[in-house]
């Protein structure tokens, strides 16, 4: 098949609606929205609380190491829904596949665990 450059035109009326959408909206809003500031107003909002502090205080390195492990894992649990799926098709070859991707899942947590990232205490 070859594909001519008018093939790809819908595309590209979709990308430029979109775009111009966005712009669109923004300079709406901008200009038609309320300009009034004062002290409140302007102070910085974070979900009801006042701030109090600096923003660049130090933040644990152990935050960010289970904010990753959760997203690995969340990641690994999307590949085991389509197995789920089409469980039936996939016959033993697909069961043992994942046995072996189970087995590595559970060995990289073993590993967190023998690290000690999980122990908030230290």
């Amino acid at each position: 098949m070859n594909y001519q450059p008018s093939d790809y035109l819908p595309i590209i009326v979709q990308i430029g609606a979109a775009l111009a959408f966005i712009v669109l909206t923004m300079v709406a809003t901008h200009w038609l929205g309320p300009k009034r500031h004062s002290k409140a107003k302007d102070d910085v909002f974070e979900c009801g609380i006042e701030s109090v502090g600096n923003a660049r205080t130090p933040i644990s390195v152990k935050y960010f190491l289970v904010a990753i492990l959760f997203v690995l894992f969340d990641v690994e649990i999307i590949f085991m829904y389509p197995w789920a799926v089409n469980f039936k098709t996939l016959g033993w070859d697909g069961f043992l596949e994942m046995i072996v991707f189970m087995g590595l899942l559970l060995a990289g947590f073993i590993y967190v665990l023998k690290k000690g990232v999980l122990d908030w205490e230290k």
